[in-house]
């Protein structure tokens, strides 16, 4: 099984581009002080241009004039500051665009305070839950199966998911379903060998494979991998009843197996028994008739009739 594991783990070196960028820190101020500032500035410059529209009409138009032009662009200047202004919610990231180039990102909680010019897209930090479609596939020996599974996973480098790929939401669905297909393609649904790994019977391990395959699918976007787990197993319908009568079938097999065991045991124990306390003494024949006997029933499926034997063993 170790074997089979590996040769599953060779499988899946995927030569992914290195990212070109990566997350870091932005460059911030706290947003509440720069309310203050903002509030300062609208009504400094509104009370300035009152102020010089008083003096213009008091004949001190000069003066009037320079305190409309200072008073007008601190108003003007007020909203711009104001858009500079970036609440940051928890389990949220916002990564900061300047001019087209990443400058950083933004993960304090809060209000914060950016250059206001900048572009800032909101990336959700949060754990989220992906789960496949049922597809339907051939495992290791070929036969269709129906599979499903659960992701569970969450953005580790917002740069990464935001700039690495278109998006990173439908990036991690195709891989995940691609991830799954493989490993239904690489184990058998079920081992009729032993040491023999399959989806049904080594259930922890190929949900380790999975998970393992999706993280270097989509380590390339930023995403990090918590866990995965098959959801959904089952034969394909047109083979379904077919396999259904195999297990029967195995089941059967393996349950007269045990019965013989524990039959011949039995006889075992019984001749040893009436040897050791001397009983009877029996020949060969005599055991060969006695252990058909009693296999017949131990074994038998049914309840067996007796028989009083009046005369000797012989007849």
């Amino acid at each position: 099984m170790a074997e089979k594991r590996a040769d599953v783990a060779d499988d899946i070196q995927l030569d992914m581009p290195k990212p070109q960028v990566t997350e870091r820190a932005a460059r911030s101020v706290n947003g509440f002080p720069m309310v203050g500032v903002v509030l300062l500035a609208f009504l400094g410059g509104a009370l300035l241009v009152v102020l010089g529209i008083v003096l213009a009409a008091n004949d001190n138009q000069g003066a009037g004039v320079s305190m409309i032009i200072v008073g007008g662009l601190l108003v003007l200047a007020a909203p711009v500051l104001a858009g500079g202004l970036t609440p940051v919610a928890p389990g949220e990231a916002r990564v900061v665009q300047f001019l087209g180039r990443y400058t950083g990102t933004l993960r304090s909680h809060g209000l914060q305070w950016v250059n206001p010019i900048s572009v800032r897209s909101a990336v959700s930090t949060r754990i989220r839950n992906h789960e496949t479609g049922v597809a339907k596939v051939n495992d290791a020996d070929g036969n269709p199966i129906e599979i499903a599974a659960v992701v569970v996973w969450k953005v580790e480098d917002t740069a990464q998911a935001t700039f690495e790929v278109d998006d990173f939401v439908e990036f991690v669905s195709i891989q995940s379903e691609t991830a799954v297909r493989h490993i239904a393609n690489s184990y058998p649904y079920d081992a009729h060998q032993e040491q023999r790994a399959s989806l049904r019977d080594n259930t922890q391990d190929v949900a380790e494979q999975l998970c393992t395959e999706i993280a270097a699918r989509v380590a390339s976007a930023g995403v990090t991998v918590i866990e995965s787990r098959i959801t959904h197993l089952a034969y394909a319908p047109e083979i379904a009843q077919a396999m259904l009568r195999r297990q029967q079938a195995g089941a059967v097999v393996a349950a007269r197996k045990r019965i013989v065991e524990g039959a011949v045991g039995m006889v075992e124990m019984a001749l040893d028994r009436l040897a050791e306390q001397d009983v009877v003494d029996l020949d060969e024949e005599r055991k060969a008739a006695m252990v058909s006997n009693l296999m017949v029933v131990l074994v038998g499926d049914r309840d067996t009739q007796p028989v009083v034997n009046t005369g000797s063993l012989y007849q």
